[in-house]
Protein backbone atom coordinates (compact mmCIF):
# COMPACT_ATOMS: atom_id res chain seq x y z
CA UNK A 1 0.00 0.00 0.00
CA UNK A 2 2.71 2.65 0.67
CA UNK A 3 4.58 1.85 -2.54
CA UNK A 4 1.34 2.71 -4.51
CA UNK A 5 0.93 5.95 -2.54
CA UNK A 6 4.41 6.63 -3.43
CA UNK A 7 3.28 6.77 -6.69
CA UNK A 8 0.50 8.67 -6.83
CA UNK A 9 2.18 11.37 -5.01
CA UNK A 10 5.02 11.38 -7.36
CA UNK A 11 2.28 11.49 -9.90
CA UNK A 12 1.28 14.28 -8.51
CA UNK A 13 4.57 16.22 -8.16
CA UNK A 14 5.40 15.79 -12.09
CA UNK A 15 1.94 17.17 -12.91
CA UNK A 16 2.71 20.02 -10.58
CA UNK A 17 6.25 20.35 -12.08
CA UNK A 18 4.62 20.13 -15.77
CA UNK A 19 2.02 22.29 -14.96
CA UNK A 20 4.19 25.33 -13.47
CA UNK A 21 6.79 25.17 -16.31
CA UNK A 22 3.79 25.09 -18.77
CA UNK A 23 2.86 28.25 -17.08
CA UNK A 24 5.97 29.59 -17.16
CA UNK A 25 6.29 28.84 -21.37
CA UNK A 26 2.91 30.38 -21.61
CA UNK A 27 3.50 33.58 -19.12
CA UNK A 28 6.31 34.43 -21.47
CA UNK A 29 4.87 34.05 -24.84
CA UNK A 30 2.33 36.50 -23.65
CA UNK A 31 4.45 38.70 -22.24
CA UNK A 32 6.17 38.63 -25.90
CA UNK A 33 2.91 38.51 -27.89
CA UNK A 34 1.12 41.55 -25.82
CA UNK A 35 4.20 43.70 -26.23
CA UNK A 36 4.05 43.13 -30.24
CA UNK A 37 0.30 43.31 -30.60
CA UNK A 38 0.82 46.94 -28.29
CA UNK A 39 3.47 48.22 -30.34
CA UNK A 40 1.63 47.46 -33.30
CA UNK A 41 -1.83 49.28 -32.20
CA UNK A 42 0.62 51.97 -31.25
CA UNK A 43 2.32 52.18 -34.58
CA UNK A 44 -0.78 52.26 -36.00
CA UNK A 45 -2.62 54.67 -33.63
CA UNK A 46 0.82 56.79 -33.83
CA UNK A 47 1.57 57.26 -37.55
CA UNK A 48 -1.04 55.66 -39.02
CA UNK A 49 1.02 52.11 -40.44
CA UNK A 50 0.88 48.55 -38.93
CA UNK A 51 3.58 47.18 -36.88
CA UNK A 52 4.81 45.40 -39.85
CA UNK A 53 5.22 48.31 -42.48
CA UNK A 54 6.75 50.12 -39.40
CA UNK A 55 9.10 47.55 -39.12
CA UNK A 56 10.40 47.20 -42.62
CA UNK A 57 10.04 51.44 -43.38
CA UNK A 58 12.89 51.28 -39.65
CA UNK A 59 14.95 48.45 -41.46
CA UNK A 60 14.99 50.49 -44.84
CA UNK A 61 16.42 53.61 -43.51
CA UNK A 62 19.12 51.30 -41.95
CA UNK A 63 20.25 50.55 -45.06
CA UNK A 64 19.14 53.41 -47.25
CA UNK A 65 18.52 51.84 -50.45
CA UNK A 66 17.81 47.88 -50.47
CA UNK A 67 15.89 45.52 -52.91
CA UNK A 68 13.04 43.06 -51.57
CA UNK A 69 15.42 40.49 -51.22
CA UNK A 70 17.73 42.95 -48.99
CA UNK A 71 14.89 43.67 -46.88
CA UNK A 72 13.93 39.93 -46.39
CA UNK A 73 17.38 39.22 -44.77
CA UNK A 74 17.24 42.28 -43.12
CA UNK A 75 13.62 41.84 -40.99
CA UNK A 76 14.31 37.62 -40.94
CA UNK A 77 11.52 36.47 -43.13
CA UNK A 78 10.23 35.62 -46.44
CA UNK A 79 10.39 37.85 -50.06
CA UNK A 80 6.69 37.63 -50.56
CA UNK A 81 6.04 38.62 -47.02
CA UNK A 82 8.38 41.50 -47.54
CA UNK A 83 6.89 42.37 -50.77
CA UNK A 84 3.33 42.61 -49.94
CA UNK A 85 4.45 45.18 -47.17
CA UNK A 86 6.64 46.96 -49.85
CA UNK A 87 3.42 47.45 -52.00
CA UNK A 88 1.37 48.87 -49.44
CA UNK A 89 3.82 50.99 -48.41
CA UNK A 90 4.55 52.29 -52.07
CA UNK A 91 0.99 52.51 -52.40
CA UNK A 92 0.85 55.27 -49.30
CA UNK A 93 3.73 57.48 -51.21
CA UNK A 94 6.42 56.29 -48.24
CA UNK A 95 8.80 54.90 -50.57
CA UNK A 96 10.03 54.17 -54.03
CA UNK A 97 10.62 51.63 -56.25
CA UNK A 98 13.24 52.02 -59.25
CA UNK A 99 15.39 50.30 -61.47
CA UNK A 100 19.10 50.16 -60.30
CA UNK A 101 20.94 52.03 -62.64
CA UNK A 102 23.69 49.04 -63.02
CA UNK A 103 21.16 45.96 -62.88
CA UNK A 104 18.29 46.67 -64.69
CA UNK A 105 16.67 43.42 -63.36
CA UNK A 106 16.85 44.80 -59.33
CA UNK A 107 14.15 47.32 -58.14
CA UNK A 108 15.84 49.49 -55.57
CA UNK A 109 13.71 50.63 -52.73
CA UNK A 110 13.98 53.97 -50.89
CA UNK A 111 11.94 56.14 -48.15
CA UNK A 112 10.73 59.02 -49.57
CA UNK A 113 10.10 62.17 -47.70
CA UNK A 114 7.17 61.38 -46.52
CA UNK A 115 8.53 57.74 -45.22
CA UNK A 116 11.60 59.91 -43.80
CA UNK A 117 8.54 62.33 -41.72
CA UNK A 118 6.96 59.25 -40.39
CA UNK A 119 9.97 57.47 -39.13
CA UNK A 120 10.61 60.67 -37.22
CA UNK A 121 7.81 60.74 -35.42
CA UNK A 122 7.01 57.19 -35.41
CA UNK A 123 7.64 54.94 -31.97
CA UNK A 124 10.60 52.39 -31.97
CA UNK A 125 9.44 48.51 -33.38
CA UNK A 126 9.16 45.93 -31.16
CA UNK A 127 10.09 43.71 -34.16
CA UNK A 128 13.53 45.15 -33.77
CA UNK A 129 14.14 44.59 -30.00
CA UNK A 130 13.11 41.28 -30.13
CA UNK A 131 15.08 40.95 -32.86
CA UNK A 132 18.23 42.42 -31.11
CA UNK A 133 16.74 40.49 -27.96
CA UNK A 134 17.46 37.18 -30.04
CA UNK A 135 20.69 38.49 -31.59
CA UNK A 136 22.06 38.64 -28.17
CA UNK A 137 21.63 35.11 -26.37
CA UNK A 138 24.20 32.51 -26.95
CA UNK A 139 24.10 30.71 -30.59
CA UNK A 140 23.22 27.43 -28.78
CA UNK A 141 20.20 28.73 -26.70
CA UNK A 142 18.91 30.40 -30.16
CA UNK A 143 19.03 26.93 -31.71
CA UNK A 144 16.91 25.60 -28.82
CA UNK A 145 14.97 28.09 -28.79
CA UNK A 146 13.88 27.75 -32.52
CA UNK A 147 14.33 23.91 -32.26
CA UNK A 148 11.56 24.28 -29.30
CA UNK A 149 8.99 26.81 -31.05
CA UNK A 150 9.01 24.99 -34.37
CA UNK A 151 8.40 21.36 -32.59
CA UNK A 152 5.56 23.03 -30.50
CA UNK A 153 4.44 24.67 -33.81
CA UNK A 154 4.02 21.14 -36.06
CA UNK A 155 2.40 19.89 -32.25
CA UNK A 156 -0.10 22.66 -32.95
CA UNK A 157 -0.72 21.44 -36.62
CA UNK A 158 0.34 25.20 -37.73
CA UNK A 159 2.44 25.45 -40.68
CA UNK A 160 2.45 27.71 -43.73
CA UNK A 161 4.77 30.82 -44.84
CA UNK A 162 5.68 32.54 -41.84
CA UNK A 163 4.73 36.28 -42.29
CA UNK A 164 5.77 39.62 -40.93
CA UNK A 165 4.17 39.90 -37.21
CA UNK A 166 0.12 41.45 -37.42
CA UNK A 167 0.84 42.29 -41.10
CA UNK A 168 -2.22 40.00 -42.50
CA UNK A 169 -4.50 40.13 -40.04
CA UNK A 170 -7.85 41.48 -40.97
CA UNK A 171 -9.03 45.14 -39.66
CA UNK A 172 -12.47 45.68 -38.30
CA UNK A 173 -14.36 48.92 -38.33
CA UNK A 174 -17.64 49.46 -36.52
CA UNK A 175 -20.55 49.89 -38.51
CA UNK A 176 -24.37 50.18 -37.04
CA UNK A 177 -23.16 48.24 -34.23
CA UNK A 178 -21.76 45.09 -36.26
CA UNK A 179 -18.16 44.60 -37.14
CA UNK A 180 -17.64 44.14 -40.74
CA UNK A 181 -14.15 43.36 -42.82
CA UNK A 182 -13.10 46.48 -44.45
Amino acid sequence: MGSHSYRRSSRRADSRSRDSGTRIVLDNLRLLVRALRVSARGAEKTVGVSGAQLFVLQTLSDARVASVGELALRTHTDQSSVSVVVDRLARRGLISRTESKTDGRRLEIRLTTGGRSLLRRSPESTQTRLISAIDELPRVTRDQLGAALGKLARAMGISGEPRLFFEDEPRLRRTTGNNVRR
